[in-house]
């Protein structure tokens, strides 16, 4: 018996030397955040000016250098603060230089590229009601990923967006290029394997841009697989929301229309309302003097009183939005559904100063089932395209990177796009 139990202890702790060789192996992974999923800072310079005295002084206390924390800040709760959050996210587009730019006085900064640090909560001092990626970190290192050695973040300005060919981008195509730095390090720093990346919700976008803005061999080298999380391929409805009446994601107490003007000039909101290619002639606003589909998006823009909205829509972002090109590298898109989710839009005599009432479909409660499964739709003749959906039923948006059989899921994608490795070592 004695002998057996040697045998036994001997056995597991091989076992255990090989699993450690095994996770040691792994592809690296880069985690791509969606629109608000990571932290920025700002400081305020000369060019300031406040909207009202609360601003003048808010925040009180500052890092050095002038810094302090715009997104997530709690402050935003409280009604004489949003204003001078929404004044400060704002982004103005220039048409002389046919770009996007932070509003007047305004200077930005993104933190711990390359790291997971600003991707975990978006309030370090409130973990608990603020964690993003912090489940599905926590899951990836159970499985052997460790944090700066085969796991990374890249983290950006997810107000500013990306532009059709011709049309410059400079804050959207420097982030494509630090992340195509960021996955070629990653791979030398781990013997030249390649890598997978994880996206949630509008990381995915940026991610199909970065892969179908390199060569078909540079992607062959340098991407494993590209694993995207809940990804509005089509855009969703609920940006028409945004746009015309202005949009809390249910943060209690906010007014959003202390909010709509700086959610409209955001350019990745912009890129996210529903394009016609998914969503057809469906009706999706109706109001008593007119209805709207994603074709018809130019004069809605004009109808809900943002007509200088309808010149960067039209040549920067609606032929971006066309660009959903297959890129010829293994994809699989993990989503929720059976959630209802905002489908049509119904706004009666007092305008858009006011909520619609709204009519729900399938989705994830945030993005409609029709843009989730966008690629399956797009990409139904490309043979040498590698798709596969995972369908969580339950899941929103947002909890798909917090609860336990969504990342169980998750991580197990992913340690399936590993076990060539572990299988060879074992």
């Amino acid at each position: 018996m004695k002998r057996l139990m040697f045998k036994l202890g001997i056995l597991c702790m091989s076992m255990m030397f090989y699993v450690c060789q095994a996770t040691s192996n792994l592809h690296p992974v880069i985690l791509v955040p969606g629109n608000g999923g990571n932290q920025l800072e700002a400081r305020l310079t000369r060019g300031y000016k406040p909207s009202s005295l609360f601003c003048h002084w808010y925040p009180i206390l500052k890092q050095k250098g002038g810094w302090f924390r715009l997104w997530f800040d709690p402050g935003v709760l409280l009604a004489p603060f949003t204003q001078c959050f929404a004044d400060r996210m704002m982004l103005f587009y220039d048409k002389d230089t046919d770009d996007y730019r932070n509003a007047p006085g305004i200077e930005t900064r993104v933190l711990h590229f390359g790291s997971t640090q600003s991707l975990l909560y978006l309030d370090p001092s409130l973990k608990r009601a603020t964690a993003y990626m912090a489940p599905l970190v926590e899951s990836l290192e159970e499985i052997g990923y460790v944090s700066g050695e085969t796991l990374f973040g890249a983290p950006y300005d997810f107000r500013y967006g990306l532009a059709a060919e011709g049309h410059p981008s400079k804050v959207g195509s420097k982030f494509l290029l630090d992340l195509k730095d960021l996955v070629e390090k990653a791979s030398r720093d781990n013997g030249g394997k390649p890598v997978i990346i994880v996206s949630h919700s509008l990381g995915g976008l940026f991610a199909l841009q970065l892969l179908n803005k390199n060569p078909i061999s540079w992607r062959k080298k340098y991407i494993k697989h590209f694993v995207a999380l809940s990804t509005p391929w089509g855009g969703t409805v609920v940006q028409m929301v945004t746009f015309a009446s202005g949009y809390t994601l249910g943060v209690p107490f906010v007014d959003p229309l202390l909010v709509r003007e700086e959610q409209r000039t955001s350019e990745s909101n912009s890129w996210l309302l529903p394009n016609a290619k998914v969503f057809g002639e469906r009706k999706l606003v109706i109001t008593p003097d007119a209805t709207y589909s994603a074709h018809e998006i130019t004069r809605f823009l004009n109808d809900i009183g943002f007509s200088r909205g309808v010149y960067p829509y039209t040549t920067r972002i609606l032929p971006l939005m066309e660009q959903l090109i297959a890129p010829e590298v293994p994809i699989t898109c993990i989503i929720g559904s059976d959630v209802r989710t905002p489908e049509t839009l119904f706004y009666g005599d007092n305008g858009f100063d006011e909520q619609p009432d709204v009519v729900y479909g399938d989705g994830d409660g945030t993005v409609n089932m029709a843009s989730l499964l966008a690629l399956e739709k797009l990409w139904a003749e490309e043979k040498n395209q590698p798709l596969k959906v995972i369908r969580i039923g339950g899941i929103s948006h947002t909890t798909i990177l917090q609860n336990d059989s969504a990342l169980a899921e998750i991580t197990g994608e992913i340690y399936s796009i590993n076990s060539h490795v572990i299988s060879s070592v074992l």
